[in-house]
């Protein structure tokens, strides 16, 4: 039986932990990751980190056991929009580029 497509959304910067913001399967995994295309947030292919974060409930902050699984996505994040740690502060500075939403990510 072939595994049901699933998607689950990361958000990091507000809170200390990336947390759970969305997940879901087939037709509402899709709607995820369109979305997430849509809005310019970078989204990752990684089975084994999705099987992780498919155990959380949306609002939940990632475990311990996930942090560099995690780490290594959002490296490659702020290294796609070219930004550091901390760079995301300045989104809510009126000259910021509102697409760069380096602290979110779909799996």
């Amino acid at each position: 039986m072939k595994a049901p497509f699933e998607a689950v959304a990361l958000e990091y910067g507000k809170k200390k932990t990336p947390r759970v913001v969305a997940k879901g399967q087939e037709e509402l995994a899709l709607r995820i990751i369109t979305e997430a295309k849509r809005q310019g947030i970078y989204v990752a292919e990684d089975p084994q980190l999705l099987a992780l974060l498919s155990r959380l409930n949306v609002g939940e902050e990632i475990s311990q056991d996930m942090y560099t699984a995690v780490a290594v996505i959002l490296s490659w994040v702020y290294w796609l929009k070219g930004m550091q740690p901390g760079d995301e502060a300045k989104k809510s500075e009126p000259d910021a580029d509102q697409a760069a939403k380096p602290d979110q990510a779909s799996l």
